[in-house]
C-alpha cells in the first residue's frame, strides 16, 4: 500500500518517476528510502524556483590557462546561490534539487544565457578567443529541445559555436551511451566543443570514448590534487594525458592549486589548467578585472607566476 489518498498517491509517483530518471532505469516502484521530500525540502525547491525566476542566481567564472605559455584560453562558468535564510547553499546540493524537482531545465537556460552574454562581452572588449564551459546536468541529455536551444541562445549573443564547450560527466553519458549519442551529435553538428568532465572516474568503456564526438577529457580534481605526495595519482594523471592525445583530443586539469602541480602539468604536455593557483571563481565584473590585469602572464620555465 503506498498510500490512503489521491494527494499522497500522486506525490509517491512522482517520487518513482524521478528516481527512475535518475537511474535511468525506465521504471520504479516507489520505496521510502526514495522519499526526500520533507518540508523543509519542498520548502527549499519553491525558494529555489523563485530564485530562478527572479535571476537571482550567480553565475561566476573561473579562468582556464595554457600552461605552456601562460595565456588565458577562457573560463568555466559556475553556479552560486545566496539563499536569504540560509546563506550560501553549495552546487552539490541545489543541483540535485534542481534535477529532482523538474527545474533543471531553466537553470540550464539561466546559466547558458548568463555565460554567452558575458562571453560575447570579453570577445567585443578584444579578447575575441576565449571561450566559455558550461556544466551540463544528467538529464540534459535526455532532453531533446537542447541542441535548438543551444543554437538559438548563441544566435542571440552573436556567438560562434566554438566559444562554448559543454562539459558532461563521464558517468553521465555511460549511463545511456546511446542515448546521450544521439543529442551529443547534434551539438556536435552546431559546432559546440564536447567535453568529459570527472574523466578518470567513471570507467567508461574506451571503445565508448572512442565512438563519441568529443574534444576534451577533464581530469577530475581528486587525482589532480594529489600529484605533489602520491606517486599513484601521477601515474594516473600522466596516463590519462597521453590517452586523450592519442585519441586527438585536448587535455584539462581542474584542481591546480601549488607550483609543483602547475609544473608537472606542464612536462606532461597537459593542454589546459584551473585552480585556485591561477585564480578562485570570480563574479563577472571581477573576471573582466583579472583578465586585464593577466592578460599577458610571467611564465618561467613552465611555471605561473601571478
Amino acid at each position: 500500500m503506498h498510500g490512503d489518498d489521491t494527494q499522497t498517491l500522486l506525490r509517491r509517483a512522482d517520487v518513482a518517476m524521478y528516481a527512475a530518471k535518475a537511474g535511468h532505469t525506465g521504471m520504479r516502484v516507489y520505496l521510502p528510502e526514495d522519499d526526500q521530500n520533507t518540508p523543509d525540502r519542498l520548502a527549499l525547491i519553491t525558494d529555489l524556483r523563485d530564485a530562478i525566476e527572479g535571476r537571482e542566481l550567480l553565475v561566476v567564472f573561473q579562468p582556464k590557462v595554457d600552461p605552456s605559455t601562460g595565456r588565458v584560453t577562457g573560463a568555466e562558468a559556475l553556479c552560486r546561490w545566496h539563499h536569504p535564510v540560509h546563506g550560501n547553499i553549495p552546487p552539490d546540493q541545489f543541483i540535485p534539487l534542481a534535477e529532482h524537482s523538474g527545474l533543471i531545465r531553466p537553470l540550464t537556460l539561466h546559466v547558458l544565457e548568463q555565460s554567452l552574454r558575458r562571453c560575447a562581452a570579453w570577445r567585443r572588449a578584444g579578447y575575441d578567443q576565449l571561450h566559455v564551459a558550461v556544466n551540463l546536468s544528467p538529464n540534459s541529455l535526455h532532453d531533446p529541445t537542447l541542441p535548438e536551444l543551444v543554437s538559438r541562445l548563441l544566435g542571440q549573443a552573436g556567438l560562434p559555436a566554438s566559444a562554448l564547450i559543454l562539459e558532461i560527466t563521464e558517468s553521465t553519458i555511460m549511463a545511456n551511451p546511446t542515448g546521450a549519442k544521439e543529442v551529443l551529435d547534434q551539438l556536435h553538428a552546431l559546432g559546440v566543443r564536447l567535453s568529459i568532465d570527472d574523466f578518470g572516474t567513471g570507467y567508461s568503456s574506451l571503445g565508448r570514448l572512442r565512438e563519441l564526438p568529443i574534444h576534451e577529457v577533464k581530469i577530475d580534481r581528486s587525482f589532480v590534487q594529489r600529484i605533489a605526495v602520491d606517486h599513484r595519482d601521477r601515474a594516473v594523471v600522466r596516463s590519462a594525458v597521453q590517452l586523450g592525445h592519442a585519441l586527438d583530443l585536448e587535455v584539462v586539469a581542474e584542481g591546480v592549486e601549488d607550483q609543483e602541480t602547475y609544473a608537472y602539468l606542464v612536462r606532461e604536455g597537459c593542454n589546459i589548467v584551473q585552480g585556485f593557483l591561477i585564480s578562485k571563481p570570480l563574479p563577472p565584473d571581477d573576471f573582466i578585472g583579472w583578465l586585464t590585469a593577466h592578460e599577458a602572464p610571467n611564465v618561467i620555465r613552465g611555471r605561473f607566476t601571478a
